[in-house]
Order: C-alpha cells, then sequence, then structure tokens
C-alpha cells in the first residue's frame, strides 16, 4: 500500500531470514551486537595540546641521552622522547622509533609496570655505569630508560622489585660514611616490617660483572642477577 501511494514503479519485499545475505536488517539484536563491538576496540587517549612534562639527561659510560615524558593532567606519562647525542645514528634512529612506539602503547591502555617489567634488565651495547644514584649500572640504554621511567612513577614496591636503589642515601658516593653492618635482630626486624623488599645487608658491594648489589654468601657475596661470587663457590 505504501508503494501505492507513492507511485513506485516496484517494490521488493523479504522476510528477515529468508536471504544468506539481505540488503536490509530491521532487528535490535544486529544493532546491539554491533555497538558492543565497537566499545571493546581498544581507544587512543590523545595526550592535550597543551602537558606537562619532565626532562632528564643520562650517561652511560659516555653515550649521552635526554628522556622527555609528556604526562596527562592526572600525572600518568603518555608519551615518551628519545633523544641521543649523536644525531643520526643507528641508535638514535632506533630509539626514536622505539620511543614512538611506546607512546602509542601509553595511550592505548597498557600499563607502565607491565612495560617496565618486559623492557628493565634488557642487557646490549652500549652498556656500564652511570651518574644516576639510583641505578648505578645500566645494562643497556632501554634498561636505563624504563628502570628511570620506574622511579619517577611507580610505588616504592614496585622498583624495589625491579632492583632500584630507594634508599635516600647511597652508601658508594664518594666521601660517603664507613657503612655499619646492622645487628641480625634488627635485619630480621625490617624483613618482617616489609616482607616485600628484599632486605639487603648495608656492607655489599656492587657486582663487578654485571654491576648490581651482592649478598652475603657465608664469608663472602653472590650476585643474585648473574651468579658470579666474589671468591667462594
Amino acid at each position: 500500500m505504501t508503494a501505492w501511494r507513492l507511485g513506485l514503479k516496484a517494490v521488493a519485499i523479504y522476510r528477515d531470514g529468508c536471504k544468506r545475505t539481505q540488503p536490509l536488517n530491521t532487528g535490535r539484536d544486529a544493532a546491539k551486537g554491533k555497538s558492543a563491538a565497537v566499545e571493546n576496540r581498544p581507544v587512543r587517549h590523545r595526550l592535550p595540546d597543551e602537558r606537562r612534562s619532565i626532562t632528564h639527561k643520562f650517561d652511560i659510560e659516555g653515550h649521552e641521552g635526554y628522556i622527555t615524558v609528556g604526562m596527562y593532567e592526572d600525572g600518568r606519562p603518555g608519551e615518551i622522547f628519545l633523544v641521543m647525542a649523536k644525531e643520526g645514528s643507528v641508535v638514535s634512529g632506533l630509539m626514536d622509533s622505539f620511543a614512538t612506539a611506546i607512546s602509542l602503547a601509553l595511550q592505548y591502555g597498557v600499563p607502565l609496570q607491565v612495560l617496565v617489567n618486559k623492557f628493565s634488565h634488557a642487557r646490549f651495547e652500549p652498556s656500564g655505569f652511570t651518574k644516576n644514584p639510583q641505578i648505578r649500572y645500566a645494562k643497556s640504554v632501554v634498561d636505563y630508560i624504563f628502570r628511570w621511567l620506574a622511579s619517577k612513577f611507580l610505588s616504592e614496591d614496585e622498583q624495589k622489585a625491579i632492583g632500584l636503589n630507594v634508599t635516600s642515601s647511597n652508601p658508594w658516593t664518594v666521601n660517603a660514611a664507613p657503612s655499619v653492618v646492622a645487628p641480625p635482630e634488627e635485619l630480621a626486624a625490617r624483613a618482617k616490617a616489609d616482607p616485600i623488599a628484599f632486605v639487603n645487608h648495608d656492607d655489599a658491594p656492587p657486582c663487578s660483572v654485571c654491576g648490581g648489589i651482592m649478598v652475603r654468601n657465608g664469608s663472602c657475596y653472590k650476585c643474585l642477577n648473574c651468579g658470579s661470587t666474589s671468591g667462594c663457590s
């Protein structure tokens, strides 16, 4: 009747589900399924045009660079920029591309802790000692970047879990006062007060192979990171 009133020359009538592929679908269930599929897709949360940022200069055995982190309004990191001192080098190009990929991951909702756990302690050259008291030895540029991000944006327990020095003073700085070994009773009390963090000995030296802090193993020391010792078996 509607086609007759409109004066149409032809009209095709379809019953719902009469064909394998039909041109029209007026059911509400299909529309709901489509909207649900759209909602489950990852959404990129871009940073505002004006955002707060922090820039950090690092030096790994003479290899200098800069890390710039752009932050959301709540202080979460949303993008990073990596600039190496030697522009045009292979390392500089790779770090720039790597920073873009990490920025996209952060904006699509990947937690920073997941990225830190994945990329921290990655070992490749260039590596070496740094000037950062919290990261005395960097196993690679990537290792330094993500452990520095952890020191700025993760909790203290999460920092301890990846081997960051979160104490206010570093006993291995120049002209530092000689450290005193705490008695066993005090070490046991510390362990009970903070069971998550590993309580290291105050006089433990850094490992000569990887730079990690060693632990007592009888009368000498052992590195839990690379397995080397200071003379014991």
